[in-house]
């Protein structure tokens, strides 16, 4: 089959979006092009309450336009066609932000201005325009928050630590949560079942044509995946009738990789603190006001988070944020973790300050910081001469105050990785900035609510 392609087209179009039988369908196309038709399943979908059809409608609309990004990076053509409704201007401002800032990386790897690309029309007030029966505005109560005043929240998992981190926390508040994650991973199906919560399993099916427009030479590379994961829950607490999504997004997520074209350029940007604050802001004003988005993690650094998840071990044998070995094959370590990619060094490092040290080679089955060959790619994670990778790991002071505690001690120091600090990057930093004790203090801004912030402080 040979596709037009996408990177000549002149228009992106979001054609349309249905909702039947548990299945969301979003439907996209590059100019006059075929339709690529991406699915969401929800499981056991109960029908939709005319008390939530407005807020479900809406969040259905929030969630076609944020899905689309994985589809217009193909050609990211000069203009952008919305023919379902009429944009306002909030929700404009909101997707040129996130289509901007989360193709960050994908324009830095392939060369392009998106500045001068992205620009979603919007010219019109909340609420004008639609059927006034779909309408939502601030503060609508769409029945989500139940009389008896108990809550229930949608946790996602991911199956690393610091998911994991957050259901223990929700646990040890007796709030009422139900492990949710979207996709067929076996791994982390194994995680929700270990968390012992009730589990949610939501599927996506990706357009085939996407797949054949990239076989084809389109662009490709990174997407905003926790936003469009966002959005996915936002239907899904709708139609199950939670009233709190729980992230596990912590602080150091704000922080960007490196500036390209005077822009930062963030690989976790729907994973920060900006978008945490920008997409709430939407799904209040736009589809329910009872409805609750937060990051349980954001005051923590990814160091605190690791060694918040030490403290159990319930999970040693389930867990993987290895990206590229991201499967169930059998009991081995290896099976879980490739001990190649920036995640498993990084995990690996976050928490040998807090671990026996048998314990955490039993959970990657080698030790990454006794391999010389792996020794650049650790000084890309402290930011030593590069920058730290397009990855989901902390910032550079984290990695270095880590590598600096394990430098002191005797069971880490005479491994390669961490004798080549001692000797050759230390002797350049300043000793005082390497301290582990503030990076694992709860600090900065956040959305999480009062019962269990008061919680996370007081979990040291």
């Amino acid at each position: 089959m040979t596709l037009a392609d996408p990177r000549k087209a002149g228009r992106f179009r979001f054609v349309r979006r249905a909702y039947a039988d548990g299945v969301a369908s979003l439907v996209y196309a590059f100019d006059e092009g075929p339709e690529m038709v991406e699915r969401i399943v929800f499981a056991d979908a109960p029908a939709v309450t005319a008390e939530r059809r407005a807020a479900f409608e809406a969040a259905l609309d929030i969630l076609h336009l944020v899905a689309g990004v994985s589809y217009y990076k193909a050609g990211v053509p000069p203009a952008i066609v919305v023919e379902t409704h009429a944009l306002d201007a909030e929700t404009a401002d909101f997707l040129d932000a996130l289509y901007r800032h989360g193709l960050g990386e994908f324009a830095y790897h392939n060369k392009l201005d998106l500045h001068r690309r992205i620009a979603f029309p919007g010219n019109r007030r909340p609420g004008e325009g639609r059927d006034p029966a779909l309408a939502s505005a601030e503060n609508l109560d769409s029945g989500l928050r139940r009389n008896d005043g108990v809550r229930r929240t949608l946790v996602p998992i991911g199956g690393g630590k610091d998911s994991l981190v957050s259901v223990e926390l929700l646990k040890q508040a007796n709030e009422p949560a139900t492990a949710v994650w979207i996709g067929n991973s076996p791994l982390i199906a194994a995680c929700a079942a270990r968390t012992g919560l009730p589990t949610l399993n939501i599927g996506r099916e990706i357009s085939p044509l996407l797949f054949e427009y990239n076989r084809q030479g389109a662009y490709n590379g990174h997407i905003p995946v926790t936003a469009i994961n966002s959005a996915v829950l936002a239907v899904a607490a709708v139609l199950y009738g939670f009233d709190a999504i729980a992230f596990s997004n912590e602080r150091s997520a704000s922080s960007a990789t490196l500036e390209y074209e005077g822009q930062p350029v963030n690989h976790q940007w729907s994973k920060g603190w900006a978008f945490e604050q920008r997409f709430h802001a939407l799904l209040k004003s736009h589809v329910a006001g009872d409805l609750r988005y937060f990051s349980l993690l954001r005051p923590l650094s990814e160091v605190a988070v690791a060694e918040r998840f030490a403290r159990t071990s319930r999970y040693d044998d389930a867990f993987s944020s290895c990206n590229r070995n991201f499967r169930i094959l059998g009991p081995r370590p290896g099976d879980r973790w490739c001990g190649q990619c920036p995640k498993c060094h990084f995990v690996f490092l976050a928490l040998a300050p807090f671990m026996p040290k048998p314990r955490l080679l039993a959970i990657f089955g080698r030790n990454l910081l006794d391999d010389a060959s792996l020794a650049p790619a650790f000084d890309a994670l402290m930011e030593y001469r590069d920058h730290k990778p397009f990855e989901c790991v902390g910032e550079g002071i984290e990695s270095r105050a880590a590598m600096a505690a394990l430098a002191a001690r005797a069971e880490w120091r005479e491994d390669a990785v961490v004798a080549r600090f001692a000797d050759e990057i230390l002797p350049l930093l300043d000793a005082g900035g390497l301290a582990l004790a503030p990076l694992l203090v709860p600090q900065g801004e956040h959305r999480i609510p009062a019962r269990l912030a008061a919680l996370i402080d007081a979990h040291r």
